[in-house]
């Protein structure tokens, strides 16, 4: 029976929940974009990150939002010597594309094993002073933790966007990925920007693993889901556009939020990959071309 409040309930959640993958996804499109690196890594990163956090409130009461003052430039300084030691070298394979999934594919299975060894399969979940309370708009609730995930994200992404279109460095990544041959030519070091993104998507894989955090359970596998939704939100949103990756998060979010209040538990992926490919067949280079 059609409820609007259950409708506008979905909606919301959906939105909320859209937004995390949305911050998620940025990093991740930026370096398949810019470097054509597919980081397979990148979820477990941000599933790091979720462990950082949740250590942090559990063993010395950091709140997990303080936490992103040591994870993200902890991750920034990671992303760059990864970078310099493990992605560089392999700028010379004849299919960087293949030769980064394989490395980086390598290097999550190592980082899941290690949080394994550390910290056991268990699931975790971070739970605040402030994670049982709840805003009342009319009959609509909305958790402030999913509401404090979903602003973070929103800075997140914004503060990416401000640095690509506002920065000396933002633009030589952006000429980058759209013209590599000819930022060359304009004196930009290809080296050094690919470095710089690689640099920021782990960062911002970091800041993403924290909001997800919020609204989900986490143990080290559960990268591989998140690492699904990831592919999901380039796909469509667009390699290498932050609005993209923004705009295919909300959607991706809307999707499953309004599935869930029609159809039983097991039909939403079916439905939210049906939908999702039906778009990819009208427009297969993403909402946002870049």
């Amino acid at each position: 029976m059609f409820n609007p409040v259950v409708i506008l309930q979905s909606v919301v959640s959906g939105l909320l929940m859209g937004g995390i993958y949305a911050l998620l996804g940025v990093g991740f499109s930026l370096t398949w974009g810019v470097m054509k690196v597919i980081n397979i890594a990148h979820a477990a990163f941000g599933i790091l990150a979720a462990y950082i956090a949740y250590w942090g409130l559990t063993l010395y009461g950091i709140d997990p939002i303080l936490s992103l003052i040591l994870t993200v430039p902890l991750f920034f300084c990671s992303g760059l010597i990864i970078y310099r030691f493990l992605i560089q070298p392999i700028t010379r394979a004849r299919d960087i594309v293949v030769a980064s999934m394989i490395l980086t594919f390598g290097l999550a299975i190592i980082l899941e094993n290690a949080m394994l060894f550390a910290w056991q399969p268990d699931e975790r979940l971070i739970t605040t002073a402030y994670s049982s309370k709840a805003i009342f708009l009319g009959e609509i609730v909305i958790k402030v933790s999913s509401l404090l995930g979903f602003v973070l994200s929103i800075l997140g992404i914004s503060a990416i966007y401000f640095f690509l279109h506002r920065t000396h460095i933002g633009k030589a990544v952006r000429a980058t990925w759209q013209e590599p041959e000819g930022a060359a030519l304009q004196g930009i070091n290809l080296r050094k920007v690919s470095m710089i993104t690689f640099g920021l998507a782990l960062a911002s894989s970091g800041a993403g693993g924290v909001t997800m955090a919020y609204m989900y359970s986490f143990n080290p596998p559960a990268h591989n889901l998140w690492l699904i939704f990831l592919f999901l939100v380039v796909i469509v949103g667009g390699v290498g556009s932050v609005v993209g990756s923004a705009a295919a998060g909300l959607i991706i979010g809307l999707i499953i939020g309004l599935s869930g209040a029609f159809f039983p538990q097991q039909w939403i992926n079916v439905i939210l990959f049906g939908l999702l490919m039906g778009i990819l067949l009208v427009k297969p280079e993403g909402l946002f071309k870049t």
